[in-house]
């Protein structure tokens, strides 16, 4: 295992600052696990992309994830947690953990498009800001994540399926995961208000459909799914391998642990993605979130 490049936040700042190319070299030195999926075929895997999308709350409170350092201690704490395997995240945040040591053997998983920002008029053009194929592929990252919400009254949902097909078909070619996060989605209130994804087991069903179809090759497509109601339905629509998302729940944590328990059980579904519920959960316990969802995961 390669030694940290840095012990502490300012290091990370003065290395940025004098030797951005320390990156690079804290990307080749790292220690990889020899294939995404380990020997049990379960993952489990802490998200931390939201911020890019100015997706900042968590659990209730508005400026949860407002400081990047609590934010990565928290982060730092749950992939140091066992059975924990990886990290989906944007560059800033991957790197952060990278120079810190916290990706030694972790499964990575690139985020790719966090154009649409939450809350904005344009929160539905999902462009590819954040990691392109070659990124990816250039860091020796596992996979890389893209969100999929398609708005049948937005003509331009189509050019992010356009885009999302080609990064799934080029992934592939470079034996890549695409993880691929569908969702149908709305804006009830009219053009600039509110996105709603619609979480019904038929939109969620259809929205599965849609977006396993996206690439010239489905070989390294994997599925991220939201926890709905009627998911055996729901699974019976793919034969790809799924995550469940955890997303931002409101109620107590048992009736969210109880949901995931039943999901897990289901033949397709290999695992966990989670970010904001485990890693800022109502008794700030990150330790013990992540070991329970580690429980049902394993």
């Amino acid at each position: 295992m390669a030694a940290p490049l840095c012990r502490t936040y300012e290091e990370v700042t003065e290395l940025r600052a004098r030797d951005p190319r320390a990156v690079r070299r804290a990307l080749d030195a790292r220690g990889r696990r020899p294939s995404f999926v380990p020997a049990d075929g379960r993952l489990m895997l802490v998200a931390a992309d939201h911020p890019a999308r100015g997706a900042l709350a968590a659990q209730g409170r508005p400026t949860a994830m407002h400081d990047r350092r609590e934010m990565l201690d928290r982060l730092r704490t749950a992939l140091a947690r066992p059975g924990v395997d990886g990290l989906l995240a944007t560059a800033d945040v991957a790197e952060d953990l990278l120079l810190l040591g916290a990706l030694e053997d972790k499964v990575v998983v690139a985020s790719m498009n966090r154009g649409g920002l939450a809350g904005s008029a344009f929160e539905l053009d999902d462009r590819m800001t954040g990691y392109d194929v070659r990124g990816v592929v250039e860091a020796g990252f596992d996979a890389a994540k893209m969100l999929n919400r398609v708005d049948l009254g937005d003509p331009g949902t189509v050019a992010m399926l356009e885009t999302a097909g080609r990064a799934v078909t080029d992934l592939a070619r470079a034996g890549v995961v695409a993880m691929l996060e569908p969702f149908m989605s709305s804006r009830p209130e009219g053009p600039g208000g509110r996105v709603v994804n619609d979480l019904s087991p038929e939109a969620v069903i259809r929205s599965v459909h849609i977006t396993q179809g996206l690439g010239a090759t489905s070989a390294y497509t994997w599925l991220k799914l939201p926890v709905v109601e009627e998911m055996e339905r729901v699974m019976a629509a793919t034969t790809l391998p799924t995550l469940l998302l955890g997303g931002d729940p409101t109620g107590a944590p048992e009736e969210t642990y109880a949901r995931w328990r039943s999901a897990l059980a289901l033949p397709a579904v290999r695992g966990l993605v989670v970010g904001r519920t485990l890693l800022y959960p109502p008794d700030d316990d990150v330790a013990g979130a992540v070991d329970t969802a580690v429980s049902l995961v394993r």
